[in-house]
């Protein structure tokens, strides 16, 4: 694992990807949970859609601790890979653009992983 900060690349440490990797862990569990609510009651084909909200939680935990790169500290210009809590400021412009960038990737990656399980979910279902 990197011990340094690469602009677009990896802006968490060890101890905040185990963070995000509980974060998944826990989307999953609320996944798994919502999932057997709404395929067990009589719930619409549009309301089983509502799996999606912590199919995000999952998928945003699961892709930020695979690319070691958090999306808010992207957004916000920020890294940490010490301590938790041990937050540093992205001085350079071109680096904080390129944290954006990727922030925006990892976002949309993760709606676009909790969408394909949720169609698959509701198509499951049905």
């Amino acid at each position: 694992m990197s011990t340094e900060y690469i602009p677009g690349t990896c802006n968490l440490g060890k101890s905040e990807v185990r963070r995000r990797q509980i974060v998944a862990l826990i989307g999953a569990a609320f996944s798994i949970s919502s999932g057997a609510t709404l395929a067990s009651s009589d719930v619409s084909t549009i309301g089983k859609f509502s799996i999606i909200l912590p199919l995000m939680v999952f998928a945003i935990g699961f892709v930020q601790s695979r690319k070691k790169f958090c999306l808010a500290y992207g957004f916000a210009g920020t890294f940490n890979l010490g301590k938790m809590g041990e937050i540093s400021k992205v001085q350079n412009p071109i680096d904080r653009a390129a944290d954006r960038k990727t922030a925006l990737i990892i976002l949309l990656q993760s709606a676009a992983l909790a969408l394909v399980l949720a169609i698959a979910f509701v198509l499951a279902t049905r």
